[in-house]
């Protein structure tokens, strides 16, 4: 069968159409960049590509991809920032505080996505939750400090002296720690505070705290996750109990905690990314959290540390840690 020149134009650009509906609009360019490695920054990491890749944004299709950790350190976050800015990606993946602070103080125009900041007002990122009118947008890893509170009390009811090690650099640390000093006096209990500039610091404060404190809260504080191993081992040895807000601590020691799931954080951001990447504004979309709060119990790590953890309590967990 012959067809007419005509014909052959209406099929060639029904092709060319049918391929433009298939695969993903816009340049596919995703600098992330992150100030530590640990699990759940990784896991919103992964989140992020993953949920890239479900919406066919892929390396196979030509997405440019690049990851960068600042490895703890906000000098090297500044130049992980301005490297990215020369790059002029479609969309900048800040995760933590200090790595979106930087992108945010590198660029006015390339679209920034920040994510797992814990308060992104306070960290000057945006001026309000609702959509910033800027280039930058995200998700936040909020959570209610009052139910932090009642974690402590629920897994711990005797417990009186709170200690927290923070980096009084990382600014979503010292919004927490400013709370936790309002809200636990409410709760008959008082804050003892350790602070720890490096990583190779978080030993030593937590050492400090040994017999002035009933128990450790440690919030998101990315210095305190990266070197988490080193409290577990002063908990243990001093048999004072470790409660954390971040999930993936309590595989590594903590008795219990009540947090997001970073993976469905990395997932949240994702989509935000790929609606950037589809045309629209990041000004006009507003800051996010989640509200998927889950409870991890480690019974084992709960012995280690001196405590029998209730049988009520860890039935009412999401995930049992064994």
């Amino acid at each position: 069968m012959r067809f007419s020149n005509s014909a052959k134009l209406a099929f060639a650009a029904a092709a060319v159409l049918g391929a433009l509906a298939s695969a993903p609009v816009a340049a596919q360019s995703v600098a992330v960049t992150s100030i530590v490695e640990h699990p759940a920054l990784d896991s919103i990491r992964d989140g992020v590509k993953q949920a890239l890749s479900e919406a066919g944004y892929t390396e196979s299709k030509g997405l440019n991809w690049q990851f960068q950790t600042a490895q703890g350190n906000t000098a090297i976050a500044a130049q992980i920032a301005r490297k990215f800015v020369g790059d002029k990606p479609d969309v900048i993946v800040a995760i933590a505080t200090p790595s979106a602070q930087a992108v945010v103080a590198a660029t006015k125009s390339i679209p920034v996505v920040y994510s797992a900041v814990t308060d992104p007002v306070a960290a000057q990122l945006v001026s309000a939750m609702a959509p910033s009118g800027t280039n930058v947008t995200g998700v936040s890893d909020s959570l209610s400090l009052e139910k932090q509170v009642e974690l402590i009390k629920k897994a711990l009811p005797e417990a009186k002296r709170v200690g927290m090690v923070y980096n009084p650099g990382e600014a979503n640390s010292v919004v927490v720690v400013k709370q936790m000093r309002e809200l636990l006096p409410k709760s008959g209990m008082t804050l003892v505070e350790a602070t720890a500039a490096r990583t190779v610091d978080v030993g030593a404060a937590a050492r400090s705290l040994v017999g002035k404190v009933d128990v450790i809260y440690t919030n998101t504080d990315n210095n305190v996750v990266s070197a988490y191993e080193a409290l577990v081992k002063v908990g243990n040895d001093a048999k004072i109990p470790l409660i954390a807000s971040d999930t993936d601590s309590v595989k590594r020691g903590a008795i219990a905690a009540l947090g997001v799931n970073y993976k469905d954080l990395g997932l949240q951001t994702g989509k935000m990314v790929i609606k950037i990447l589809k045309g629209e504004q990041p000004g006009n979309i507003a800051s996010e959290t989640s509200d998927k709060l889950e409870l991890y119990v480690n019974p084992a790590a709960a012995e280690k540390q001196g405590v029998t953890l209730s049988e009520d309590f860890v039935k009412s967990a999401t995930q049992v840690v064994e």
